[in-house]
């Protein structure tokens, strides 16, 4: 299928076209700036995305000329080719406002159902409301942009009034309805606006606190709630803007003669990953929990793992190495110790279910191996 995008150049243009290249359309790009090819396009075009628009323009003419002028020019066009080509029209929630960009939006729409409702040419009309993802520009039109671009990039953020309520709608959720929408066998168009759900109501203060949160998470180790939600795709639009030199960030070892241990995350409230570096011969550990419990995973070099249930003699004891990856339970309630028994240090990933709170440590020291 051929797939005529308008406003290609654009934050949700730029996504949209990657995701139809992705899937196998093939995508005409075409933006207001430059539609010399619209006629040709249009000849082979099976759909037609219209994302073009003006929202930020020196005079309040530029609206109506972007908005809606194009739009009629695109109608026209399509006449011209005698076919009819379903239309899928990007509006905003601003054309329910009395202002000129919505004004504008509002006169487009209008203008496509009268089209639909005279020749039968498939209309879809969708109104986007502050739109956020990747890829779309900071200091511009959208606040989680502004945030997170300045955030990362250590510049101060505005914010007027934290109670102040704004729908945000994200953009992968805008390309998965209208990719579900193309698949259409017989598209008709639709009379009714239409929108991308879900939509997420967030204050100005709320969205301030949870960027500052990703920006202080290197530092405190914290992971945010990524449960598919909100916060999860704010988080993957908050890292977009990362600076390219400023990925990657270093942790704190803590370092002794038996090697070292270093904190990765801390997965509120799902615990604690860290790192144990361990010497050759040494042995780390002896000690139970009463609740605490982890997970030990030897990533290089070997080791023994034993275990001793309280309060009884026997002793358990598994051996693995970073040549064949076997991940060991460590229980409540079993006092238990790990020996590098290798010639190389060895690196053994470990999870434990709560991160450790010196006021309340749950970490009780004694031997696996009892001493007469």
């Amino acid at each position: 299928m051929r797939i005529l995008v308008t406003g290609a150049k654009g934050f949700i243009g730029k996504n949209l076209c990657e995701s139809l290249k992705r899937n196998n359309y093939e995508v005409f790009e075409l933006d207001i700036d430059n539609q010399a090819d619209l006629a040709s396009f249009l000849q082979k075009s099976d759909w037609i995305i219209n994302l073009a628009g003006i929202n930020r323009p020196l005079k309040k003419e530029e609206f109506y000329d972007g908005n809606f002028n194009f739009t009629v020019k695109l109608v026209e066009e399509i006449k011209n080719t005698g076919r009819k080509i379903p239309l899928i029209l990007s509006s905003s929630t601003q054309a329910e406002k009395d202002n000129d960009y919505g004004k504008s939006k509002k006169m487009a729409e209008d203008y496509l159902f009268s089209f639909m409702k005279e020749t039968g040419n498939p209309v879809y009309v969708y109104r986007f409301q502050n739109v956020f993802g990747k890829w779309c520009r900071p200091s511009y039109n959208s606040v989680v942009a502004t945030f997170c671009y300045n955030i990362t990039h250590d510049v101060p953020i505005q914010v007027n009034d934290s109670n102040a309520s704004i729908k945000f709608v994200y953009i992968d959720d805008i390309i998965v309805s209208l990719l579900e929408l193309l698949k259409t066998d017989k598209p008709t168009g639709s009379s009714s606006i239409l929108s991308v759900s879900p939509f997420y109501e967030v204050t100005l203060g709320r969205l301030a606190e949870l960027i500052n949160s990703f920006h202080n998470s290197r530092k405190d180790l914290s992971v945010p709630l990524l449960d598919g939600g909100f916060e999860s795709k704010l988080y993957a639009t908050y890292l977009s803007y990362l600076d390219s030199k400023g990925f990657s960030y270093g942790l704190v070892s803590h370092e002794d003669n038996r090697g070292s241990f270093t904190e990765i995350l801390r997965l509120f409230p799902r615990g604690q990953v860290s790192i144990n570096k361990i010497k050759p011969g040494i042995t780390k550990g002896n000690h139970y929990h009463n609740t605490k419990v982890e997970k030990y995973l030897v990533l290089t070099g070997s080791c023994s793992t034993k275990f001793r249930k309280i309060g009884t003699d026997e002793v358990i004891s598994y051996d693995t190495n970073g040549d064949k990856f076997e991940v060991i339970d460590i229980p409540a309630g079993y006092t238990h110790s790990i020996t590098n028994t290798g010639k190389e240090d060895s690196l053994v990933l470990m999870w434990a279910s709560e991160p450790f709170d010196p006021n309340h440590p749950d970490t009780y020291m004694e031997e696996v191996i009892k001493h007469e």
